[in-house]
């Protein structure tokens, strides 16, 4: 996978996330341990994310 790839991956996993994390929020009875782990893992991407823009820039 090259890391274009993988960047692209991240972001399209980021924005996944996003839609479901505004899905939820849409609930009248959201979850919101399930909303918590769902921003979580977002934030980990974001990182990730992050850590692959820097290396390929450098």
């Amino acid at each position: 996978m090259t890391s274009q790839t993988y960047i692209t991956s991240l972001e399209r996993r980021h924005q996944d996330l996003e839609r479901k994390i505004s899905e939820e929020m849409r609930h009248p009875a959201r979850d919101a341990l399930l909303i918590a782990a769902l921003k979580r893992k977002k934030l980990e991407l974001k990182d990730q994310l992050a850590r692959a823009q820097y290396e390929t820039a450098h």
